[in-house]
């Protein structure tokens, strides 16, 4: 082997980065369990705001040291392997933005029948669709009102200047796309720093692309009801005009409180003592007021001569103070900086009532929306994050909000900086220009939601109510300002159209059924390949250990989530990366059956089971990149995982196995020393002449009355159990101390919910119950979740006669709980439908034409893909048949993934039967193609049972430790694995055949 050094060395390097990335796993888990041993009460249970006030204090704080380069506690936790909301709990919510209310408001809610009627038919015919609602809008217009343009609807006050009587249908339809592109990111920015707080480690936002919705993870939040109220309570945009650090009024604010702080501490007066509530450290209510007041001490240079001064002359100021007083006066305007670190402490400080008692009504602390540093981010050592005393009215009001903006857009300035050009309306013109006026050289703070997101200085009066703001924005930022400063402007409401909650006990439960499958899985193949391929079996598996070990150090790099999907991708991982070792090893072995010597047997081993591998993975991550783009959630981690798992297979398989041959082999020089097979295993199923394409028509008329069956059971039961994923719908997971009876609690339950749909069975165990029902599903409104809720606790309390707790620890035999609860809504259950559609039949279109150019010839590509979509209707017969004898297993999108990745299967082994017929078929006459093909399926057959019955076993460990929520997943492959290899053998090839002699 030529490479075995650039192998070698490869692989030591992709070692080191895997260790590396994962050692920030390892320090942030250590960081979270001394922050939980610090905040553990006395009764052992933790102080969850002390513990997440304790892991803020520590943010920007270096909590690694790895050969002398520090690493604060945030740039772990963005560089650790994350843990799903499945396996630690937590809140996922979907929410959309309704393009209707934008398009609405932007024709001033216009009362036109043709208007209103096309906005109806556009939101009836894009469910479940993917089209552009703006386009069948306006189709909808031109059907309902043809003699009519837009312009007639959208020319009004709230578009002057952009849209007038003479602006053609095309430019409007491309100002309504760009107002409502600018809202979702409008909401999504708005939202983005709403999430900071929940007081959750680690929140993910995202937007999903070519939709108007946004995708919220919030792991370990505690009140999914506060949550929903805040991501759907409308934006408020303020001006404050700021007050400065000279100003009497604040001082004298300022003054007070420290004294008070001062007062309630018990003073050390030794010069190394800290104070940790003090806001603006003070030697004294005079020295301070003296400071401040100076119009010289501005700059970091004066600041930090007056603060040594101050440390010479009284004893009362301490190091602590110091440094606080030094961030008070850091930047040129004299504001407060404080450390982000700090502002959890300080927030707490400025909140408790004897503070709040001295702070007058018109003037309140407003924190920066970001921290900044001064050094442009060269070093996290130097952020700041400004708290801004805001001026207000009495009662905490603005003189002026954000409904006075009639447009705001980014622009640039004269020297080509980005900048922001606003458009104030009449009334707002008004106040806009007596507020610049009063405030010429002073700064007037723009709030959104309580948060500075800018505060620029007025250089002037602006009486014509257009203004600039110029400053040292980036391009991005000057876009998300402009969009902040819209939010006043245009309705934008949020529904939440899917909402998971999952508690801390089902996701321990998770991580345990996660570790057991891993663990299990991974036994039974190194146990297996041991028994069967003695030595080679070894060898294979340390290629394992590295491929595992390589995935979890990948997943760990890129900072992605490990979901128990995502685990199931790794456990079916090591059956799948076996495989390519069992081709390479069952090539070694004809080889020396043969007669040829270790030496060559190696080579040509390796060699002739190279394109068939390399088919077979290529054609699983197609699969994958399927799943990926079209899979949502648990879905897409499942996809990732398995994306990485087969490029990281393919390498320890082939290469890392190979360097370790070589290695032993060039140590002893002796055939003996490697063995491939064992005694028990010796000759499995070789010299095996079966007649398979003579048998076809047997195989086929098998088939198909299992599926006609499996059919036909299907109609009778009423269909799949489809899921809340394609039906729409709420469900809870209800946990009990004993035992329950699930058809009372169904009985009771539709009495409850009336004709909503209700289905109750057991889930794992015979004290834990899933609920699912349709009760209130298309009502949208923010009172309907807990409503819903509310409706099913009291309906389990009527029928178990036991009182609901919200504290799962605290269960009792007279008590129940719920776990965790999901809702999505008939929209996004649509979209999921179609989706999943689209990527069964995209897989089967991307297979055929794969095949096609690998074997170039369409009989292949043909016989493939009606194999594997047989493999698809035999599953689904396989679910239809187990229902009529009571085991029911759901429909959801984790069945979907289960079907694509039975296709990704299913076609390795197809793969490998063909590139052996493509290896021996040549120019054969046509009865010779038959034998020859026979002679194919008999001799890979040993290696296709053996690649089927590791990949089995791992399944069936997550059938049997997984948990329920693989259950689907894991017997649909549990029955896609047997069907696939015998579709391979008894369907694939065949039709090969079938279908040559039909187009001769």
């Amino acid at each position: 082997m030529s490479n075995k050094n650039f192998i070698t060395g490869l692989t030591i390097i992709i070692t080191i980065l895997c260790l590396y990335y994962l050692s920030f796993s390892l320090i942030s888990r250590k960081v979270q369990g001394e922050a939980t041993d610090y905040t553990r009460n006395l009764d052992g249970s933790v102080n969850q705001l002390k513990k997440q006030k304790y892991l803020d204090s520590v943010w920007n704080l270096p909590v690694f040291n790895l050969l002398g380069v520090e690493f604060t506690y945030k740039e772990i936790k963005e560089t650790e392997l994350n843990l799903g909301l499945d396996l630690q709990g937590g809140m996922h919510v979907t929410l959309e933005i309704s393009p209707i209310d934008i398009i609405k408001g932007l024709s001033r809610d216009s009362q036109n029948p043709a208007f209103l009627k096309s906005l109806e038919e556009a939101k009836n015919s894009i469910k479940g669709t993917g089209l552009n609602f703006i386009d069948e809008f306006y189709k909808a217009f031109q059907k309902n009102a043809p003699n009519q343009k837009l312009n007639y609807i959208f020319a009004n006050a709230t578009n002057r200047g952009k849209i007038t009587l003479q602006t053609t249908d095309e430019e409007i339809l491309k100002i309504i796309n760009d107002e409502v592109e600018n809202a979702i990111g409008r909401s999504f920015n708005i939202l983005r720093t709403r999430i900071d707080k929940f007081g959750t480690s680690q929140p993910n936002i995202q937007r999903l692309a070519g939709t108007g919705r946004i995708q919220i993870e919030l792991p370990g939040v505690d009140n999914p009801q506060r949550v929903r109220k805040l991501l759907q309570s409308a934006a408020r945009l303020d001006f404050f005009e700021v007050l400065e650090i000279g100003e009497k009024d604040l001082v004298s604010t300022l003054n007070n409180i420290n004294k008070l702080l001062l007062s309630q501490e018990n003073i050390e007066k030794s010069s190394s003592s800290v104070k940790k509530d003090s806001l603006v450290g003070t030697p004294s209510q005079n020295s301070l007021e003296s400071l401040l007041l100076d119009p010289t001490a501005k700059s970091e240079k004066d600041t930090a001569s007056l603060v040594s001064q101050l440390q010479q002359d009284s004893s009362n100021l301490n190091t602590g103070e110091a440094s606080l007083l030094l961030r008070l006066l850091k930047s040129n305007q004299g504001g407060l900086m404080y450390s982000p670190k700090d502002v959890a402490t300080i927030s707490q400080l400025l909140e408790k009532p004897e503070v709040k008692n001295l702070i007058p009504s018109t003037i309140k602390f407003l924190w920066a929306s970001k921290p900044f540093s001064p050094r442009g981010g060269t070093s996290t050592e130097e952020e700041f994050i400004e708290l801004y005393p805001i001026k207000t009215l009495r009662g905490g009001t603005s003189k002026l909000s954000g409904e006075a903006i009639a447009d705001a857009q980014q622009d640039f300035d004269q020297n080509a900086r980005p900048s922001i050009a606003m458009q104030m309306n009449a009334n707002g013109t008004k106040i806009w220009r007596k507020m610049t006026a009063e405030n010429t050289g002073r700064r007037i703070a723009i709030v959104l939601d309580n948060y500075v997101y800018s505060a620029p200085t007025v250089q002037g009066e602006i009486p014509s109510g257009n203004s600039s703001i110029t400053g040292n924005f980036t391009l991005e930022e000057a876009k998300d300002l402009a969009n902040v400063l819209k939010a006043g402007t245009l309705p934008a409401p949020t529904t939440i159209v899917e909402d998971v909650v999952i508690g801390p006990t089902l996701g321990k439960e998770a991580q345990i059924q996660g570790i057991v499958s891993t663990i299990a899985g991974l036994m039974s193949v190194v146990i297996f390949m041991i028994m069967y391929y003695a030595k080679g079996g070894i060898i294979a598996n340390i290629a394992l250990l590295f491929n595992i070990f390589f995935i979890l150090g990948v997943l760990a790099q890129f900072s992605a989530a490990l979901t128990l999907p995502g685990i199931a991708g790794i456990v079916l991982t090591m059956g799948m990366s076996v495989d390519a070792n069992v081709l390479i090893f069952e090539r070694i072995r004809e080889e020396l059956r043969n007669g040829s010597t270790f030496k060559t047997s190696i080579t040509i081993g390796y060699n002739k089971a190279f394109s068939a591998i390399f088919d077979s993975n290529a054609t699983t991550f197609i699969i994958g990149m399927i799943l990926y783009n079209f899979g949502q959630g648990p879905v897409k981690g499942f996809a990732i995982t398995l994306m990485i798992g087969i490029v990281s297979s393919f390498f320890t398989a082939v290469f890392i196995t190979r360097v370790i041959i070589n290695f032993l082999y060039s140590k002893r020089k002796e055939n003996s020393n490697i063995t491939f097979e064992t005694g028990l295993f010796k000759n499995f199923l070789i010299g095996i002449s079966y007649k398979f394409i003579e048998n076809r028509r047997k195989a086929y008329l098998f088939s198909l009355t299992f599926i006609v069956i499996g059919f036909i059971a299907l109609f009778a039961k009423g269909g799949l159990n489809m899921g809340v994923d394609f039906t729409g719908g709420r469900s809870y997971i209800v946990i009990f101390n004993t035992p329950v009876v699930t058809s009372d609690i169904k009985v009771g339950l539709g009495e409850v919910f009336g004709k909503a749909g209700t289905e109750v069975k057991t889930y794992g165990s015979d004290n834990i119950i899933k609920i699912t029902t349709s009760y209130l599903i298309n009502d949208d409104s923010e009172e309907t979740d807990g409503k819903v809720t509310q409706t099913l606790i009291a309906g389990l309390e009527k029928i178990t006669k036991k009182k609901y707790i919200e504290n799962e620890s605290l269960l009792d035999n007279n008590s129940f709980s719920i776990g965790s609860g999901s809702r999505v809504s008939g929209t996004i259950a649509d979209d999921i439908k179609k989706s999943s559609v689209i990527s069964i039949v995209v897989s089967l279109i991307a297979i055929f034409l794969y095949i096609l150019i690998r074997f170039r010839r369409a009989e292949f590509g043909l016989g493939a893909t009606i194999a594997l979509f047989h493999d698809v209707l035999f599953v689904i017969a396989a679910f239809a048949i187990v229902n009529v004898f009571g085991i029911t297993y759901e429909i959801d999108q984790v069945f979907i993934a289960a079907i694509l990745t039975l296709i990704g299967y299913s076609i390795n082994d197809t793969v490998v039967v063909f590139d052996r017929i493509r290896e021996k078929i040549g120019m054969r006459k046509e009865y010779e193609q038959v034998s020859t093909i026979n002679h194919a399926i008999n001799d890979t057959l040993s290696r296709t049972v053996i690649t089927s019955s590791t990949t089995f076993l791992t399944v069936l460990v997550l059938f049997l430790f997984g948990g329920d929520v693989l259950k689907s997943f894991s017997f649909t492959l549990l029955v896609g694995i047997v069907i696939g290899t015998y579709s391979s053998i008894f369907i694939a090839a065949p039709i090969v055949i079938d279908f040559k002699r039909k187009n001769k």
